[in-house]
């Protein structure tokens, strides 16, 4: 079996995975089996979809099933796919990390909440790193896919804190402007952004590194 197909295979799997994850949470949502947020046995169902639609990870893993998709149908030649793919490589990873250093599942979840949360904040993070770093597609950074890539992140942060006031609910405490203020939300709202485009740098550099690896091994 050659690379190229194992890497099929492991897109495919990928994409398996984060569909699945997303779809079971959000039945569970609907269903009232998973509660999101403390706050949420107060509020309407619809409201409850609404929220899970707001949380980061979920838009992450949707990218990511919307990237590796393209990926495994060979539309891969655009820039639209490179900016998705930048942007699901860098929110996943983010996501898988926030997640490892500071947000453990709750006690109170149920097992199928257990495992949609351990699919969307560890699995899928994992599956799409390494499918990423050992299959690729090589050559799909470039510098003029940077900035476009902030576009989805940037727009979640405004969407949140514009309808949050509204709603009187935020997806994360430290976007909640009425606990900790306007000056520190948007100083981590800074922060954030930093981190994405550090990170898409990142992965401009090293996607450059092992193309160049790659071409050295095949010479």
């Amino acid at each position: 079996m050659t690379k190229s197909t194992i890497g099929r295979y492991w897109h495919v799997a990928t994409l398996v995975v984060a569909v699945f994850a997303l779809a079971f949470q959000l039945y569970l949502v609907a269903t009232g089996d998973n509660i999101l947020d403390s706050s949420a046995v107060t509020t309407t169902r619809p409201e409850q979809v609404r929220r899970f639609f707001s949380y980061f990870t979920i838009q992450a893993n949707f990218l990511v099933a919307v990237s590796t998709f393209l990926i495994v149908r060979g539309r891969i030649e655009s820039q639209v796919f490179r900016v998705v793919r930048l942007a699901s490589l860098v929110g996943i990873t983010v996501t898988g990390i926030v997640a490892a250093i500071a947000l453990p599942p709750s006690p109170n979840y149920t097992t199928g909440s257990l495992v949609c949360d351990r699919l969307l904040h560890i699995v899928v993070p994992v599956l799409t790193f390494v499918g990423w770093a050992v299959f690729g597609p090589r050559g799909k950074v470039t510098r003029e896919d940077l900035l476009p890539s902030l576009i989805w992140p940037v727009l979640w942060l405004v969407a949140t804190l514009a309808l949050g006031p509204l709603v009187d609910w935020y997806p994360y405490p430290f976007l909640n402007v009425g606990s900790i203020g306007l000056g520190r939300t948007l100083l981590n709202c800074a922060l954030i952004a930093a981190l994405f485009l550090a990170l898409a740098a990142l992965a401009l550099w090293a996607d450059r590194r092992l193309s160049r690896d790659r071409a050295t091994m095949n010479a």
